[in-house]
């Protein structure tokens, strides 16, 4: 065979500190970390090696000597075994010693935040006709600083007597700047006061760089529910009693109103945003509220979307969406 040139230069390669190093279990590396002093009787061995092979005629006990020695071979697969077993049992003890730590600090925290070491146990008794009540989950939203959810506020300032809701700012570390618009968000969130004595949720509101606004309601299966509107509908069946419509006569109604808010959100020309303010227009009628004579989450939709929208101005909106608008403003406050 014909020798090749390197092509690459030779380079220092720094191996990351992460892993551990694997044994070569190569003979011909063995036989390279040998001594020195056997080194000129390996190379007369392989020069009479080429010579024994070049030569047919040669005796069996020349070709003995090349060939593969078995014995030498077994002491060395026996002696890695051995070395990897124990490398192998040095790691297991060192992980079970970080979970034992990671166990201990997770109890330290537990008993910081007072909560009960033991696990939750639902009760036998079935109420709310039928369902089983299980404790709410903290809530986790990411939303671009463009895309703000500005029904979070809405809805705070709309519960501030009936609910609870514990907003948390945070920034992803895929957004350098959240821009001014979305400090002035967190800023008018923290000037909403937190009463303990009515029933909350948590949300932790991130601001990422993500193409939609995503809700993730559970922290152990990431099933995300996409849309601004679909979270109003989510925090509206959990919220107050009052703003929960699955019951009422106008659910198909307001379900419906807020379909024309998603598909707002997502119109790119003028022309077809005014076509859904039109279509807004003839569901409110002659009605105080988009849910009847009483706010519902479908009033937060659109006013929440209509804010999102700086393209609609007052021209674009009718007479009566104009005094829908200035009601909807003493309650949403934004």
């Amino acid at each position: 065979m014909y020798e090749l040139k390197t092509l690459l230069p030779q380079f220092d390669i720094k191996l990351p500190t992460c892993m551990y190093p694997l044994k070569n279990v190569s003979l011909a590396a063995d036989s390279l970390v040998s001594s020195s002093s056997s080194s000129s009787s390996a190379s007369a061995s392989t020069s009479s090696c080429k010579l024994e092979a070049s030569r047919s005629s040669k005796t069996s006990r020349n070709a003995a000597t090349c060939a593969l020695d078995l014995d030498s071979l077994g002491r060395q697969i026996q002696q890695l075994l051995k070395d990897d077993t124990a490398s192998v049992a040095a790691r297991q003890e060192k992980v079970l010693r970080q979970l034992e730590e990671l166990k201990e600090q997770l109890g330290q925290i537990r008993k910081g935040l007072g909560v009960c070491g033991k696990t939750f146990q639902h009760t036998t008794a079935f109420q709310n006709g039928g369902l089983k009540e299980v404790p709410l989950q903290d809530v986790v939203i990411n939303g671009h600083p463009n895309f703000i959810p500005y029904a979070l506020l809405a809805l705070k300032n709309a519960w501030r007597d009936l609910y609870t809701i514990d907003v948390k700012t945070f920034t992803h570390s895929t957004m350098a700047d959240i821009g001014p618009a979305a400090r002035e968000f967190e800023a008018n969130l923290a000037k909403v006061p937190v009463n303990p004595a009515l029933p909350k949720i948590n949300v932790t509101l991130i601001w990422k760089n993500c193409e939609h606004t995503e809700m993730i309601s559970s922290p152990t299966m990431y099933v995300p529910i996409y849309g601004e509107v679909n979270i109003i509908r989510y925090l509206g069946r959990v919220g107050p009693a009052e703003y929960r419509y699955e019951g009422s006569p106008l659910c198909n109604e307001i379900d419906l109103v807020l379909d024309i808010c998603y598909q707002l959100l997502r119109c790119s020309t003028h022309k077809t945003q005014v076509a859904m303010v039109r279509l807004l227009d003839k569901r409110l009628q002659q009605q105080q509220y988009f849910g009847g004579s009483q706010m519902s989450v479908a009033d937060i939709g659109v006013y929440s979307s209509l804010i999102r929208m700086p393209a609609i101005t007052d021209k674009d909106l009718t007479p009566a969406l104009l005094a829908w608008r200035k009601r909807a403003k003493l309650v949403a406050q934004i």
